[in-house]
């Protein structure tokens, strides 16, 4: 809801013919407002003295950057979504996430994907048939209203954040997940600042600068920029703490439900009630997320079994 409503304040509603530069600004502040709900929650934990030590690791800190490079990618495409498409579709659309993340982890580290695990993902598939094709070949009959890159924005969403699942799956297995998200957050912050914001400066000139500076002089993107810091950081707070309990695709399954609930907050906040294919889709993705994350209790605990020829040998006295 922060990330809808910030379009309808200044400066942002000022560059409706521009919203790639919004997005990007907006984004950019939102890695700086989450990094800093972040440092905040590790303060209040007395973790700090933890966070310098394991960015000083790079054999731990290195797997954040390419977990803070996926969730950037993933961010950038669902503000873009909800710019160009709606916020409607932003919601939604990113339900499709856990397939990437299961199918990822299945392909990097042989997390299972049991047969309930495949019928769940399918059916998921079948709710971003839904969620994706009215607008998909309203684009390509010309019936569309040029929303290209929101449809890209939510694709983006997608790969995103089940890369990042898959990477923080593997990362959590050598960090506290505490501390890992202020190092996921420094990473992303960084590659704004030292790759974005120099490609920015010299694309968008004057346009980029104006922009940032409007922002952190306006009392209400402040006020949004606070509030985005803080849901989105109790969500990857949340987010990274399932991963090495019940694994990458049954927690990112799990989340996924924050689609429908969108929509309800949608609705209660701007009247607006989402279109139909929206809805439905939403509805047909949430029964396969029931579906892939509602596994018995035996088979969730070998989920993350290793194959037999990653296990360390055993020692003559039989132990590991």
């Amino acid at each position: 809801m922060p990330g809808t409503v910030i379009y309808e304040v200044e400066p942002f509603v000022g560059l409706a013919d521009n919203y790639l530069l919004a997005a990007l600004v907006i984004t950019i502040l939102n890695a700086i407002a989450v990094l800093l709900a972040m440092f905040v929650w590790t303060g209040a934990l007395g973790k700090i003295g933890d966070y310098g030590r394991t960015l000083m690791q790079p054999r731990i800190s290195r797997w954040y950057l390419p977990a803070g490079v996926a969730g950037m990618l993933a961010i950038f495409g669902s503000i873009l979504a909800i710019a160009y498409v709606g916020t409607a579709f932003a919601a939604v659309a990113a339900l499709l996430y856990p397939i990437v993340g299961a199918f990822a982890a299945r392909a990097w580290y042989g997390e299972t994907i049991t047969k309930r695990a495949a019928l769940g993902i399918a059916v998921i598939v079948l709710g971003g048939v839904v969620i994706f094709a009215p607008g998909i070949l309203g684009e390509i009959t010309g019936a569309g209203g040029g929303g290209w890159l929101g449809y890209l924005g939510g694709l983006m969403a997608i790969v995103g954040w089940g890369l990042e699942g898959a990477i923080a799956g593997r990362a959590l297995d050598v960090s506290d997940p505490d501390i890992g998200l202020p190092l996921r957050f420094t990473a992303e912050v960084a590659i704004w600042l030292v790759i974005a914001v120099p490609l920015a400066s010299i694309l968008a000139g004057g346009a980029f600068w104006a922009a940032v500076g409007a922002s952190l002089t306006s009392g209400p993107v402040l006020l949004l920029m606070l509030l985005l810091g803080l849901t989105f950081g109790f969500c990857y707070v949340s987010w990274y703490k399932s991963f090495p309990l019940i694994g990458v695709g049954r927690g990112q399954a799990i989340a996924a439900l924050y689609g429908p609930l969108a929509l309800v907050w949608l609705y209660v906040f701007t009247l607006e009630p989402p279109g139909i294919q929206f809805a439905v889709g939403a509805v047909i993705a949430v029964v396969g997320s029931f579906i892939l994350f509602t596994e018995r209790r035996d088979v969730l605990e070998v989920i993350r079994s290793v194959p037999s020829r990653h296990r360390a040998p055993l020692t003559t006295d039989g132990t590991d």
